[in-house]
């Protein structure tokens, strides 16, 4: 890279260390709630101004009521029997991450697509900042493509790289496929 060098870390520069322990018992409380479909009491984890920030088709949330209404109950309309399984989680500070599955069955429309009555996996990961013993921001990722093939659709029309990984198709720019200097 040229030139001077973008700062990294900048969200975690004054993490507070000693906030581990009430930044996973919030966390961890916060998820039970949510896993038990408990609608009230979120409250006591969410900060008044609380941030949900997804990828492209999750969108992002601003306030409890939003993130309830916006991702809560249309996630709970599009997928139930759901069970949702953390495999990691690590905590610093202010600051907590998982990443992990949900097992759901598709029983509501999900981004155009009918109820398939289907078992689905969908993988997540969720990077959360805790201040003052309240979520104020939480950025999430969640793997929609890989529900959408489950669902039988291809979100990528063919072109999607797993092409390069069982050798139907070359990577552009591959480094081993240029001659070698002399």
């Amino acid at each position: 890279m040229r030139g001077p060098r973008p700062e990294q870390g900048r969200l975690t520069k004054f993490n507070d260390l000693s906030k581990t322990a009430q930044t996973r018992q919030t966390i961890e409380s916060m998820i039970d709630g949510l896993n038990d479909l408990v609608w009230d009491g979120l409250s006591q984890y969410f900060d008044r101004n609380f941030r949900w920030m997804g990828n492209a088709g999750c969108g992002v949330k601003q306030g409890l009521e939003e993130f309830k209404d916006n991702w809560v109950a249309p996630f709970r309309a599009a997928f139930t029997d759901k069970a949702c399984v953390d495999e990691a989680r690590l905590a610093e500070g202010e600051w907590m991450a998982a990443f992990g599955h949900q097992i759901a069955t598709h029983s509501g429309e999900f981004m155009g697509i009918a109820p398939t009555g289907k078992r689905v996996e969908i993988r997540y990961m969720d990077f959360w900042r805790v201040k003052d013993g309240k979520i104020i921001d939480n950025w999430v990722m969640v793997d929609f493509p890989h529900v959408l093939r489950q669902l039988g659709v291809d979100p990528f029309n063919g072109l999607g790289w797993e092409a390069f990984d069982t050798g139907e198709k070359s990577p552009p720019g591959n480094h081993r496929a240029q001659p070698a200097a002399e």
